[in-house]
């Protein structure tokens, strides 16, 4: 009989950064989602306004943020990239669309 081999592949982690970035896109999106109940709450008038501004911008640095921290985890070795990708890639769909939103106000 032929000599059969057997492969062990050892358990990867997954990177913490990733982790920390996909983590990162959903507390943006919760962000969103805030603002946008406030937004409906008040009407659109009343102190709402910096409310609303100041939880944005908080959205899009945390966009930000976790993209870097999402490329950062996909650059080591040794680990699963999955939570790296899928929070890469979400962040930037945020980055882009908090841009675009800011710009449709300007």
């Amino acid at each position: 009989m032929a000599k059969r081999y057997r492969y062990a592949f050892a358990r990867q982690k997954e990177a913490e950064e990733g982790c920390l970035a996909t983590v990162l896109a959903g507390v943006s999106v919760a962000l969103f989602v805030a603002a946008v109940v406030v937004s409906c709450v008040s009407g659109g008038k009343g102190a709402a306004g910096p409310v609303m501004g100041g939880m944005s911008v908080c959205a899009t640095l945390l966009a930000v943020y976790g993209f870097i921290q999402g490329l950062k985890g996909m650059a080591h070795e040794n680990r699963r990239h999955t939570y790296s990708k899928v929070g890469a890639v979400a962040n930037g769909m945020i980055m882009i669309g908090w841009l675009g939103l800011y710009l449709m106000g300007v």
